[in-house]
């Protein structure tokens, strides 16, 4: 470190391999674009990336999946040469399963892997909330094994491994950067502070096995997998399946890492860009906007919330900050474990009620601006926050009614006449179920420790890699600079658009709040 003890991030980045999962999702797109813009003296970035069918290698998935992304586009406008230099010098990719051993690498190339890496970022998760249990338990939690297994085969290089602030499950009040304690009884700590786990994610598996061998039909067993996961996700203290197992995951690692250099990094709803490397720049459709989008094609016009409590969003740029500084400390200072939240509600709150507001006013205001989001103009009806609790009891009422109405209409053939109806309770339920526990919140996330990293970060770093959610103007950024970039960067396709947030309500993270689907590099909350 410097003479000050100031921890220069550019220090610590010049001349390392940094190997990072998850490029192929929301925010690792953002850290690798960071990386390339603000710290070119990095040796080299390695990406290890799951062929599929359309590119079977990394390098054909990186080509054409990462690079040709529009979070790109300042880099290359700016540096066009730069920036495919970078691409072709200092960008590795490697070909593997994160779920298999080794990745999938033969012994000698794993063994290779892990001596040319000095730092493993992992970004990777399914942020699927309704997630099949074991689909879940495979690539949030028992995956890390295979991680852990290369930290240790490289000599103990410090890993950085992306989390969730809702790993807090059904906690209530303060939720502080430390070990959860879950909301429900029966977990105890073991002497280094962390949850032995391996018992409870045994007894998972053999629920998973008998339902398995219950089920013959593949809809039936994939609809009872998403079931049981939902079933056990509540048992134990958590809202759903994505939560519960990066609870599962954080001990894992602190488990197989004791004596490592370990650091999680627990982002809250991640959200759209705030400034870099544009503002507004956001993939896919994320957990506000599926009930954006809902309210803008008149799907649903109300939605169950707690319009006093503070929902905690995060600009996507400020969660790569806050990992990048994570992983100059890690670097600089190893041989610890630390939990840093990168989270908005301690230090700039905003409300539920406050941010629906926010939205409404600026769709309300320039519609015609957002032609996209609201091809037919600005919704005739305003949106509404209701109880939560009269909301499940009147639609689960309005549900039957319109079962039977249906019944009637299909003996008659005028079923068409209840289709609006019978897609406005789907809509509507699915977002409910889905999103409600993260519009009615209980809990404030707390991020002193994080700020306290940003303290002792030089000057220049400071404001190269700013982690302050203070600086964050809730009336621009819940307004233009959000509804813009929805609307010039998710909402290229409408047909897409419209299916992921209306039909399969697939989202993520809530860390990043992570991106719409399953795949597993999509990540992040």
């Amino acid at each position: 470190m410097n003479p000050k003890n100031e921890i220069s991030v550019k220090e610590q980045f010049a001349g390392k391999r940094i190997l990072i999962t998850g490029t192929t999702g929301f925010l690792g797109k953002v850290v690798i674009e960071k990386i390339i813009r603000e710290i070119p003296d990095v040796e080299k970035i390695i990406l290890l990336v799951r062929g599929n069918d359309k590119y079977p290698t990394a390098r054909e998935r990186f080509d054409h999946e990462i690079a040709l992304s529009t979070i790109f586009d300042r880099l290359k406008e700016e540096s066009p040469a730069i920036f495919s230099q970078f691409c072709r010098e200092k960008i590795e990719c490697v070909t593997g399963e994160l779920t298999q051993k080794n990745f999938g690498l033969n012994s000698e190339d794993f063994t290779g892997l892990a001596g040319r890496i000095d730092l493993v970022v992992h970004v990777a998760a399914s942020v699927d909330f309704r997630e099949q249990l074991q689909k879940a338990l495979k690539i949030n939690t028992l995956c890390l094994l295979n991680l852990t297994e290369l930290v240790k085969a490289a000599g103990n290089v410090p890993m950085v491994h992306v989390s969730t602030c809702f790993v807090n499950g059904f906690n209530t009040g303060d939720c502080r950067e430390e070990v959860v304690v879950p909301a429900s009884k029966g977990f105890t700590r073991n002497a280094k502070g962390f949850y032995q786990v391996r018992p409870l994610i045994a007894k998972l598996e053999e629920k998973v096995r008998k339902v398995e061998e219950n089920c013959s039909r593949s809809d039936e067993l994939a609809e009872s997998l998403v079931e049981l996961g939902s079933k056990e996700s509540h048992r134990y203290g958590w809202n759903d399946t994505y939560t519960f197992t990066k609870w599962l995951g954080e001990q894992i690692l602190m488990e197989e890492l004791s004596d490592s250099t370990l650091t999680i990094v627990r982002p809250a709803i991640i959200e759209s860009t705030y400034q870099e490397p544009v503002p507004g720049w956001v993939e896919g459709v994320k957990v506000a906007d599926a009930i954006i989008l809902a309210y803008a094609r008149e799907k649903t016009p109300f939605f169950p919330a707690r319009a006093n409590g503070v929902i905690d969003v995060i600009p996507a740029d400020m969660a790569a900050n806050s990992l990048i500084l994570a992983a100059a400390e890690a670097l600089a200072i190893p041989g610890a474990h630390r939990i840093y939240q990168c989270s908005t509600g301690s230090s700039n709150p905003i409300t539920v009620g406050r941010m629906v507001n926010l939205l409404q006013l600026e769709s309300n205001r320039n519609a015609e601006a957002y032609e996209k989001l609201y091809p037919k103009g600005k919704p005739k009806r305003n949106f509404r926050i209701v109880d939560r609790k009269l909301f499940i009891t009147a639609m689960a009422a309005l549900k039957c009614v319109v079962k039977v109405y249906d019944g009637v209409c299909k003996s008659t053939g005028m079923r068409n006449r209840i289709r609006k109806v019978t897609d406005f309770v789907n809509t509507t339920m699915k977002l409910a179920i889905t999103f409600s526990f993260y519009a009615s919140p209980r809990y404030v996330f707390h991020n002193h420790n994080l700020m306290d990293l940003a303290s002792r970060v030089s000057p220049a770093d400071c404001s190269a890699f700013p982690v302050d959610a203070r600086i964050i103007e809730w009336e621009s950024y819940m307004g233009p600079i959000h509804l813009s970039g929805l609307n010039r960067y998710a909402l290229k396709v409408r047909k897409t658009a419209l299916h992921q947030a209306q039909e399969n309500i697939r989202v993520p993270n809530v860390a990043e709040i992570p991106a719409v689907g399953r795949r597993l590099e999509r990540g992040t909350v």
